[in-house]
């Protein structure tokens, strides 16, 4: 998920029950529920590194305790600087259910990340096996406006309560946070029911004479009847767009084929590359195709299928490796670090 409702989703935690125990606990829960991003910083090595470890170690349950103390830490340094100053005097910092609660903030980032189609590898580095439910677009409108619902209400709330001279003691905004993770709980309850009737229209039929190895749905956002379906069969993929509310799919007049490319000595020297391991380790439905340069050299793309929205201008994700011509891979990278974008314009399908 993006950023902000991960901030967001660690606010309401910490307003929900945690911040009753310690001080701090919200602070804490909101910081360490972004926290694990901090993986981005590989992309500044180059685009190849930073994919390979996105997502890896710092969104795993071990790699979790680290970013646990970094963000304990981060909050002790503040509180120190600042003369150890706390809003409630009954109710203390307590460093140690901080350090719990900072994981478990943590915990709830991965179950984000798990919840759309990029998926993640919690149990890294004893398994890098990737998980992914698939069932909810990268923005979602309607986690935000239930997420900003909980923070905001209270706030309003309490002002028309000084105004009639209420005061309410302790931290403020406990039943609207709740009531906002409860909210995100049952879009994910909608958004799952949605997506297994999306994929078993998608496995419950027959392309082209074919019959599906696998079928995948991926969301799109805020409608949680669309779908984007891809389907593997034995020589192609199918791309189309589902809408789950029908009780039938026939995608026979939107559909898309990929044929798989056969394998050449270029895509194999490509999949043995440093970009080939770690993009073929992530993709579900990836499409390896080869094409001549000029100068006799070779370019190989690689896409994952589930990343190539018909509606949508191109494969975010898409990444490519540039060979010479004794197929010795001169370089490699992802959208705009890829190699020499342009000489795709000038390339041809077929390398052998």
């Amino acid at each position: 998920m993006e950023p902000v409702t991960h901030f967001l989703t660690g606010a309401c935690m910490g307003r929900s029950w945690f911040n009753r125990k310690t001080a701090f606990a919200t602070l804490t829960m909101t910081l360490a529920a972004e926290a694990p991003d901090l993986d981005m910083v590989g992309y500044f090595k180059n685009s190849t590194f930073g994919f390979a470890h996105h997502r890896g170690f710092t969104h795993s349950f071990l790699g979790l305790v680290p970013m646990s103390l970094l963000v304990v830490g981060v909050v002790y340094l503040c509180w120190h600087l600042r003369g150890r100053k706390i809003k409630y005097p009954d109710c203390p910092p307590r460093w140690g259910l901080l350090l719990l609660f900072a994981y478990i903030a943590g915990v709830g980032h991965i179950l984000l990340d798990y919840t759309n189609n990029y998926g993640v590898r919690p149990f890294w580095p004893f398994s890098e096996r990737w998980y992914s439910w698939d069932i909810i677009f990268i923005v979602e409108p309607a986690l935000l406006i239930l997420l900003i619902g909980g923070l905001v209400l209270p706030s309003l709330f309490s002002l028309i309560n000084e105004e009639i001279g209420a005061r309410a003691k302790g931290p403020k905004g406990r039943w609207a946070a709740t009531v906002a993770l409860i909210g995100m709980v049952a879009v994910w309850s909608v958004r799952g029911y949605e997506h297994r009737k999306a994929v078993n229209a998608l496995e419950a039929r027959m392309y082209r004479n074919e019959y599906p190895v696998r079928a995948s749905a991926y969301p799109y956002w805020w409608n949680p009847f669309h779908w984007y379906g891809v389907v593997e069969t034995e020589n192609f993929f199918a791309t189309m767009q589902i809408n789950s509310a029908t009780p039938e799919v026939d995608p026979q007049d939107q559909m898309r084929i990929y044929y798989k490319p056969p394998e050449t000595p270029a895509t194999l020297a490509a999949k043995r590359s440093y970009l080939g391991r770690v993009y073929l380790d992530w993709a579900q439905y990836p499409l390896v195709e080869p094409q001549i340069l000029p100068d006799s050299g070779y370019l190989v793309t690689f896409q994952d299928l589930r990343y190539a929205y018909p509606d949508r201008g191109g494969n975010a994700l898409r990444a490519s490796a540039r060979l010479a011509p004794d197929l010795h891979v001169l370089h490699e990278g992802f959208g705009r670090g890829s190699p020499d974008h342009s000489l795709q314009d000038q390339a041809r399908p077929g390398a052998q």
